[in-house]
This record gives C-alpha cells, sequence and structure tokens, in this order.
C-alpha cells in the first residue's frame, strides 16, 4: 500500500512547491575554512551510517501501544471522553497520537533536508556547504527512518501540521542565506531534538528508543554547526539586521509552540475544535511538555547573538525566559553519549548470543557417540 492509502486526512496538494528565492553561490577559495568547522565535517563523515543494518527492524511494535508512555501524556486523559472510552478505542488514540506525532517528524526532517541543500547552495563559505552537503544525507536518512517506522510499525500518517508548514514555507522563501540556518537549525531542529529527547527518555520500547537516540545524535553536530556559523555571522550585522532576526524567531516560536497540541487527532475522534483547543489546553503535560521543547532553543538564540528586549519579553511571555541559562553543550554530549551506549549494550548482547551459540555447538558435538 502506498503512503496515499495511510494518510488519515490526504494532503491538499501531494507535491507542496516553495518558489526559490536567493543566489546561488559559488567561492573559489579551496584552501581556507574555520578549523572548528572543518573538524565537524570530518566528525559529519565519520558518523555516517546506515539505517538498515543500525536500526533493529525485526524488533516488534504494538501499533496500540507503541512507545508505551502514560496515558497521562495525552490531552483527553481524565476527561468525560476518556472515561466513555474502550480499551480497543484507547488503543487507537495513543495509534493515531504516536501517528501525528511521528508524522510531523517525518515532515520535518523532509523540511530540513531541503534546508540543508539550500545552505549548500547560498552559503558563501566552502567549509560549511562541506559540513551542510553531510548534513543533507543525515536528514536523508532521518526521513527514511521516520518513513520506515510510520509505514511498516504505525500504518497510518497525518499531513504536515498547518503552523510547521507555515515556517517551513518562511523559512525557504527569504532571500537571505543565513535563514535557512536560523529557521531550521536554530527553530525546527531545536524544538524537534527537545521533542525526541523527552519521548527517547519515556518510551519503554526498544525500536522508537533506538531510532530517536541515533537521531538525536546526527541532530547534535546539526544545532552545533548553525552556532558556529550564526555566531560568527550575527557579530557582523547592524541593530536593525539582528532586530529583523529576532522578529523572525519571535513568531516561529510562536507558531511552533501552537503546533504542539496535536488538535487533529481530537478532531478525528470526533471532538469539535475549539473544545479540543480547550482541553489540550489545560492539560498539566502538555505545559510541562513546552517548557522542556523549548530547552534547545532558548539558550541556543541567546549563544548566537540574538537577545534583544523584544526577544526577551516574548520568552517571558512563553514561560522559558530562564532556560536561557541552560548548558547546551552538556545536553548535546549527553545525546551522544545516549546513542553510543545503545550501541554498546547491543553488541554485548550480540556477542553473548554468539558464544552461547558455540558453546551450544560444542556441547552438542561432544554428546554425539564417536
Amino acid at each position: 500500500m502506498s503512503t496515499e492509502g495511510r494518510y488519515t486526512t490526504p494532503p491538499t496538494e501531494w507535491i507542496w512547491q516553495v518558489p526559490a528565492q536567493g543566489a546561488a553561490r559559488f567561492s573559489w577559495e579551496y584552501d581556507d575554512g574555520r578549523d572548528r568547522l572543518l573538524a565537524l565535517y570530518q566528525k559529519g563523515k565519520d558518523k555516517q551510517w546506515d539505517a538498515v543494518r543500525r536500526i533493529d527492524w525485526d524488533l516488534e511494535v504494538d501499533p496500540y501501544d507503541p512507545l508505551g508512555t502514560p496515558d497521562e501524556a495525552m490531552s483527553l486523559y481524565g476527561t468525560r471522553y476518556w472515561d466513555a472510552m474502550s480499551e480497543q478505542d484507547r488503543g487507537l488514540l495513543r495509534q493515531h497520537y504516536t501517528s501525528w506525532q511521528f508524522s510531523q517528524f517525518l515532515h520535518g526532517e523532509q523540511g530540513a533536508m531541503v534546508c540543508a541543500a539550500r545552505i549548500v547552495e547560498s552559503v558563501p563559505d566552502l567549509d560549511a556547504k562541506f559540513y551542510s552537503a553531510t548534513q543533507t544525507m543525515d536528514e536523508a536518512r532521518h526521513a527514511e527512518i521516520y518513513g520506515r517506522f510510520l509505514h511498516e510499525k504505525i500504518g497510518m500518517l497525518y499531513p504536515v501540521n498547518d503552523n510547521l508548514q507555515a515556517l517551513l514555507g518562511d523559512t525557504l522563501r527569504d532571500s537571505r542565506w543565513d535563514m535557512p540556518y536560523l529557521g531550521m537549525q536554530v527553530l525546527i531542529e531545536g524544538l524537534a531534538l527537545a521533542a525526541f529527547g523527552m519521548i527517547r527518555d519515556t518510551t519503554t520500547k526498544p525500536l522508537p528508543r533506538q531510532i530517536l537516540a541515533y537521531v538525536m545524535q546526527d541532530e547534535a553536530r546539526h544545532v552545533a554547526f548553525g552556532r558556529m556559523a550564526l555566531r560568527d555571522y550575527y557579530k557582523q550585522l547592524t541593530d536593525a539586521e539582528l532586530r529583523e532576526r529576532e522578529e523572525f524567531v519571535i513568531e516561529g516560536c510562536y507558531l511552533m509552540r501552537d503546533r504542539l497540541r496535536g488538535l487533529e487527532v481530537l478532531e478525528n475522534f470526533g471532538i469539535p475544535t475549539a473544545e479540543a483547543a480547550e482541553l489540550t489546553e489545560k492539560s498539566e503535560f502538555l505545559h510541562l511538555f513546552r517548557k522542556l521543547l523549548f530547552s534547545r532553543i532558548v539558550p541556543c538564540v541567546k549563544d548566537i547573538g540574538l537577545w534583544g528586549p523584544r526577544l526577551q519579553k516574548a520568552y517571558v511571555d512563553l514561560g522559558v525566559f530562564d532556560l536561557g541559562d541552560s548548558n547546551l553543550d552538556l545536553l548535546m554530549t549527553q545525546d551522544e553519549e545516549i546513542a553510543e551506549q545503545l550501541d554498546a549494550e547491543r553488541f554485548a548482547a550480540e556477542e553473548q548470543a554468539r558464544v552461547a551459540e558455540v558453546a551450544q555447538t560444542i556441547t552438542q558435538g561432544a554428546d554425539k557417540p564417536a
């Protein structure tokens, strides 16, 4: 069955065309480059991996409880709708929520792939072009992974959320070369990383945990790339130019906050939009989730030099201003370590199984009459 047959609601258009603006830039300087960025490029090459081999796709997933996360995470939990549901209906709701979350991850990764390719085209520095080429491959792998998980394990997809699509469009339509960095590397990737991390750290199911841990290992490099490039560039901008970019960040943060409610899921269960919005806003889990989602963005925005009064006021309004002092480097280091630990555990288990198999073969051979 094609993707078309798995969407809860077909997309309004199957091919979304965003008019490209801005110049393609070539650099004839092949010897010069920033050491930190070239080191990140080398790391990007060294850390390439194959999703078919590294992820254990044979692990089974129950589509009606794909993540094993607490039911309290769903906005309907504790409401009259939840109380009226059968266990079968609740399983279907879990499937829809997971489908919605991972579908937005999938659409975001395709957007990241396009933005990374746009950076290769438009950024003036060759070292940044080199690294963006490795990121484009990373994002293709991530889209491959999320698409396979949704098709083979969940069996259902949701169309791209309107707010996510709006931010992608704004990012890609802007002719300034630094905007794909700001829109994708800082905002969309930053929010996605926090969402990935929350599910990675709460799921009890091995396959989604593998997927999210390995994707986050790549994303740690991507955010580092955006920070390096934008920090250097934004030091050269005028106050007016910085304020323009802060306005973009403010609008993007509100868009992404509103994206995270999952109203489409509740609407598919027959709940009117206004009531669905009211129910989600009352969810204690959603309020915690929203704050955690900005844990990667706020310190990154501050680090690259966008920290004017209006932006600070917006973060106070969003209730995330205090996250500006979070240790982003520590979070990224932990992301890499978790992925490496998963690999170590898996390889140790496989080695143990091989040793047991050899021992069994030897025992069976010894038991046979000479």
